[in-house]
């Protein structure tokens, strides 16, 4: 049996019941727009004469000692996202949801707000890593989410913060920082900010879960997969190499399917509508 033949039967079997079909998706999904994963060369941050790494720059604990630093390693961050657009695995995920309809449920760990832009809805996608399109109060005060200014755009890599910016990036309310809304490593997931709750409540209900480009490094990923698998669905996994999510998806009676999100999602989506139209809602 070919792959996509069996995505086809996984696809029947998950329709035949009341599930939802949860889509997990990682860097993975992004790659083929030319967003970096930030972790190699590129992710490197001089402060001063050190230099950083993105595990050490993405942190509260930076953030309250260099917050200039901090926010220049974003802005350049979100440059980047801004000048690439969707491609093709985020646009059939688009697709999915218009299909399904409440039987959808988007769950990404990206920051880069590509799914949205490509026109999967804020209702039906968690963000369980953030957007570094949006910003909030350091201090909790209350301010925020809020978009970040559109003042800041395309900005060369290396380059800080400078002193007129300043203000864009305080927090009117109370006088203190503003930072990106976004999950640092020395943080945790919770319900108010991350959705944290909300996206395991997805994965006990799915029939089906597609995971996609996701190397299942933080707690998220690997917790809501083994969670969908107990309740039941099966699980189909899109990676060009092997995860921790390969050998689960065959546990489920699911599949691996080897290859890139940007030519391996189309097909599946397409098998998935076929599946599923008819029992739609």
């Amino acid at each position: 049996m070919t792959d996509m033949a069996a995505v086809q039967k996984l696809c029947e079997r998950a329709a035949r019941g009341p599930g939802l079909v949860v889509a997990l998706t990682g860097a993975g999904v992004s790659a083929a727009s030319g967003i970096p994963t930030f972790r190699g060369q590129q992710g490197y941050w001089t402060v001063g004469s050190e230099h950083y790494t993105p595990q050490e720059m993405a942190t509260f604990e930076m953030f309250q000692r260099h917050p200039e630093a901090v926010w220049g390693w974003y802005l350049y961050r979100r440059g980047v996202c801004l000048a690439a657009m969707p491609n093709a695995a985020h646009t059939a995920l688009v697709e999915l949801e218009q299909a399904l309809g409440e039987r959808f449920m988007l769950l990404t760990q990206n920051v880069d707000g590509l799914h949205l832009r490509a026109g999967n809805t804020v209702a039906r996608t968690l963000q369980v890593h953030g957007n570094l399109h949006w910003m909030r109060c350091a201090r909790e005060c209350g301010r925020g989410p809020v978009p970040v200014p559109d003042t800041f755009d395309a900005r060369p890599a290396g380059e800080p913060l400078q002193p007129g910016e300043r203000p864009s990036l305080t927090c009117e309310p109370c006088g203190g920082w503003m930072r990106p809304h976004v999950l640092w490593f020395d943080e945790t997931y919770d319900e108010e900010r991350y959705r944290f709750q909300s996206a395991l409540r997805a994965a006990a209900q799915a029939a089906m879960l597609l995971v996609i480009g996701t190397s299942g490094a933080t707690t998220l990923p690997m917790a809501a997969a083994e969670l969908a698998a107990q309740s039941g669905a099966v699980l189909v996994n899109i990676d060009p190499g092997t995860n921790p999510f390969a050998p689960l998806a065959r546990a489920t009676g699911g599949v691996h399917l080897a290859g890139e999100a940007v030519t391996k999602v189309p097909a599946v989506v397409r098998t998935c509508i076929t599946a599923f139209a008819p029992s739609k809602p």
